[in-house]
């Protein structure tokens, strides 16, 4: 399998939520591998000078009226966050970190959180509601802040984000297929055109 997919990401984008559940299909579909590649927005909004849609109103109120067709075209469950914008510092980190420390639980772990912030609508950046989320899906919160203090995941992170930065990244999702790079979840037929492609 030589196709693949890299797809940065961060926990708090409710259209990288719809990314996620969409391009393991579109991977499967064309016989590509799908590379998570964790990256903090923040930082990504930082280094650009962009900012989230949230920031203008009327595009946030259309952004998530969009984000909404587009859940019920997927047949996908997307309730919005309440408590959004979320601070994802801590989320990515241990995200970044089960990737290097537990790559085996990696996709349970991401998968209970999108779960939590998008169709459960919890309040992630709540240290309680954390462990209480964490605990329910068989993770030992204690081990899991472990690794958010980690020099080596903090420093993967730090590295990851710099370097969608250096390709090109201004936000999230992004998804790059060979050099090309794909921005936002209503970019997937492109990104599947390109792997069909190759």
């Amino acid at each position: 399998m030589s196709k693949t997919v890299e797809f940065f990401f961060d926990l708090g984008s409710p259209a990288t939520y719809l990314a996620y559940t969409q391009l393991p299909k579109i991977c499967k579909q064309t016989d590509s591998q799908l590379i998570y590649r964790p990256m903090l927005l923040g930082g990504v909004f930082k280094a650009t000078g962009n900012a989230s849609p949230i920031t203008v109103p009327a595009k946030g109120r259309y952004m998530f009226q969009d984000l909404d067709r587009y859940a019920e075209r997927y047949g996908v469950q997307l309730k919005f966050n309440p408590h959004f914008p979320i601070n994802t510092l801590m989320l990515m980190r241990a995200v970044m970190g089960m990737q290097l420390r537990h790559s085996e639980r990696f996709q349970a772990f991401i998968d209970c959180l999108f779960h939590a912030l998008w169709v459960e609508g919890c309040s992630l950046d709540d240290p309680a509601t954390v462990v209480a989320v964490l605990t329910q899906n068989g993770f030992d919160p204690n081990e899991v802040l472990a690794l958010t203090a980690d020099e080596d995941v903090k420093a993967a992170l730090k590295k990851n984000t710099e370097e969608a930065v250096q390709r090109g990244v201004f936000g999230a999702p992004s998804m790059f297929v060979g050099d090309q790079l794909f921005f936002g979840q209503d970019r997937l037929d492109f990104v599947l055109e390109a792997l069909r492609a190759q």
